[in-house]
């Protein structure tokens, strides 16, 4: 799959870190996301300071819409996470724009491998190619209390 769904006119997608909307990131991600409900304002903070950030914003008031994080060495691994739309704007095809912006930035750089994890919106992701893991049983986690 190559083809990067479009993004609705009058926004855009953008990596600069400097423009992610931190207080609005983590109030999204820490009031309304089932992942991060409860998240500390300094832990996200180190989060997006660690990652590729991708942010998706108004055109013409530059406000930030939506939003993912991408943890990397960008050479053969990637793990998508805190992928969050603004209710404001769901329904117009933003999300499913992000993450195809997201694979297609990751695609020249070699990565063989990009993982998620999801709830509830398994159809947004199958749509860009992502599919479930071939074989979970060779898969762990380290899970910290």
């Amino acid at each position: 799959m190559t083809d990067t769904p479009p993004l609705a006119e009058g926004y855009e997608i953008s990596t600069d870190p400097d423009r992610v909307d931190r207080e609005r990131v983590h109030r999204w991600l820490s009031s309304d996301a089932y992942w991060a409900i409860g998240r500390a304002r300094d832990k996200q903070d180190r989060a997006i300071d660690g990652s590729l950030n991708f942010g998706v914003y108004e055109t013409v008031s530059g406000d930030q819409v939506a939003y993912a994080r991408v943890v990397t060495d960008r050479a053969t691994f990637a793990w998508l996470c805190d992928v969050y739309v603004d209710p404001s704007v769901r329904g117009k095809g933003i999300g499913t724009a992000l993450v195809g912006a997201v694979r297609e930035w990751l695609r020249p750089h070699g990565v063989k491998r990009v993982l998620l994890a999801t709830h509830d919106a398994h159809g947004v992701y199958e749509k860009l190619g992502f599919a479930p893991l071939e074989k979970p049983e060779q898969w762990m986690a380290l899970y910290f209390q």
